[in-house]
């Protein structure tokens, strides 16, 4: 079931400037997706964004409600029927929760959406004809046992574990890509995502950039699991977004799956230091037990990222979380715990601009 909540043509008087096919993107609402959405509309392209708003808020695209070639629909990638959608321009799909948080709350939920809804999405693609992006993950790789971990190394993951829904929907969603490019000879293009982060993120998402900073800023003890010695590598949120776009802009011959990361890798409780300080926060560092099947090292090998699509992030890490921590400070400020982040703060020609990977 979907509902409408605003037309393309939506808003008092308002045309479409761009007769064209929209873009559909799955979980436009979330993180990465308003991005996104953002992202397309600065380029002059009609979007339609779906979501079920089970870990986003429509708040996240309020500052896109008014523009004339964005259309917003409530509904669940699991559930659609894919002929509700007339001919489409392209797909991308992030619709899937992506803190552990969130994802380990409704495991059956966030399992199937990974297949039932790629399914149905891969479906719409064949039937239009057009590309199909797919948000993957750096959790493919699960403990890895090689580091860097490249697109070459099949992952060492856990399929009976409390992460397991999500690791492994998103391995069956790869799968279900490359049946579809084989079969049917679907454009499906996939992204391995590592931790992404950057305004706009939800204060309440539990991943670790914005937990360090909401801790930071209201000088609350800095949780950090284990030891702190595990690594992770952050990748800002407009160079991400650029990694994906190039990804659908592609020759026709490269499907993926490609890694989308920041190789600069950064112990926990280095981060931890580092947003201290950053935030001149009299916050200390409180150590708590490792949650079961954390990952003790993750750090992308870009190399294919950088051959085929001429990419690599921009951003600097110290930059990115400065930019994040303003982003944070303003909506404290104003009491706003919504997803929706600060347009003044973008780096990039869009009303957003960039956290943890989708």
């Amino acid at each position: 079931m979907s509902t409408a909540i605003k037309k393309q043509n939506g808003g008092e008087g308002a045309k479409s400037v761009v007769p064209r096919r929209p873009i559909l993107v799955c979980g436009g609402a979330g993180f990465l997706g308003s991005h996104l959405c953002a992202r397309l509309l600065a380029e002059g392209e009609p979007v339609l964004c779906v979501d079920n708003f089970c870990t986003s808020d429509p708040e996240s695209v309020e500052h896109l409600l008014s523009h004339p070639n964005f259309e917003l629909m409530r509904g669940d990638v699991m559930s659609l029927d894919e002929g509700q959608f007339g001919d489409v321009a392209a797909i991308f799909n992030l619709a899937c929760a992506a803190s552990p948080v969130l994802y380990q709350r409704n495991p059956l939920d966030t399992f199937f959406s990974s297949v039932r809804g790629v399914d149905t999405l891969l479906r719409v693609a064949r039937r239009c004809g057009v590309k199909l992006f797919q948000a993957s993950t750096s959790e493919i790789y699960g403990h890895p046992t090689v580091h860097p971990q490249s697109e070459r190394y099949w992952g060492h993951v856990n399929t009976v574990g409390p992460r397991a829904c999500y690791d492994e929907g998103k391995r069956c969603a790869e799968t279900l890509c490359f049946i579809y490019r084989q079969e049917f000879g679907v454009a499906a293009r996939i992204a391995r995502i590592f931790n992404t982060y950057g305004p706009g993120m939800s204060l309440q998402d539990g991943r670790v950039v914005i937990n360090f900073i909401s801790q930071a800023l209201s000088d609350a003890p800095l949780t950090v699991y284990g030891d702190g010695t595990q690594t992770r590598s952050f990748c800002y949120v407009d160079d991400l977004i650029d990694g994906i776009m190039r990804i659908m802009g592609a020759p026709e011959d490269f499907g993926g799956p490609v890694n989308i990361g920041n190789p600069a890798e950064i112990r926990v409780r280095e981060l931890a230091e580092r947003v201290i300080k950053l935030t001149g926060s009299r916050s200390r560092i409180q150590m708590r037990p490792l949650p079961v099947d954390d990952p003790p090292r993750r750090r992308p090998d870009i190399s294919l990222a950088i051959s085929a699509l001429d990419w690599r992030p921009r951003t600097d890490l110290d930059a990115g979380l400065m930019m994040t921590i303003r982003d944070v400070q303003r909506r404290l400020r104003r009491g706003d715990m919504s997803l929706r982040g600060t347009k003044e703060l973008s780096s990039a020609a869009t009303p957003l601009a960039g956290v943890n990977a989708i």
